[in-house]
């Protein structure tokens, strides 16, 4: 009697259809597939930003609910690790960084900022763009040459990347930019 009722159970079970292995393959049949979430790389090297290349790269963030990756490119020379501190640097790049996060989280866009070093802009991109995937890649061009990416590593992205591309050069007359110097406390 203690064996017949387990075994009268797990027939009632069968018969309606709650068999283990006959869940899982329905279950997962009508699970929708997780799409992976696409991301928008924003380097940066200097202490400002194109205000145009910030609400370019909110606004693709938001049209393709895309997380944005701000990502300050920090240089480090030759007679230091490349894993050492940089706290010169930091000083720079960190508040322009918290800038960009409080616009972007402002517009109710997702922001997972990154701070990559290298020797020179390019091997800190390069460096980035090994380790992670990125769906788009935006670039504020600069006129005065001496900050930020150069126009051949411009290219070198260009050639380098599966990612999409978009470098963005304001008018001559738009000198609108994001600064973080107004930020100051714990940075």
């Amino acid at each position: 009697m203690t064996v017949a009722l387990p075994i009268a159970a797990l027939l009632l079970g069968l018969a309606l259809g709650f068999g283990g292995a006959h869940i899982r393959r329905r279950r997962a049949r009508r699970l929708p597939a997780v799409a992976r979430t696409r991301q928008i790389l924003l380097p940066f090297t200097v202490t400002t930003l194109s205000r145009r290349a910030l609400e370019a790269a909110i606004r693709l963030a938001l049209a393709e609910q895309a997380v944005l990756m701000p990502a300050f490119l920090a240089t480090v020379p030759l007679t230091l690790p490349l894993d050492s501190a940089l706290p010169r640097q930091s000083g720079v790049g960190m508040p322009l960084l918290e800038a960009i996060e409080q616009r972007a989280a402002a517009e109710g866009v997702r922001v997972d900022a990154r701070v990559q070093s290298g020797r020179t802009y390019r091997h800190a991109l390069a460096r980035l763009l090994e380790r992670e995937r990125f769906d788009r890649v935006i670039v504020a061009a600069t006129e005065s040459s001496g900050t930020g990416l150069s126009g051949s590593d411009l290219l070198w992205l260009l050639a380098h990347t599966d990612a999409e591309v978009m470098i963005l050069r304001p008018a001559p007359g738009d000198t609108r930019t994001v600064s973080g110097r107004h930020l100051g406390g714990h940075f």
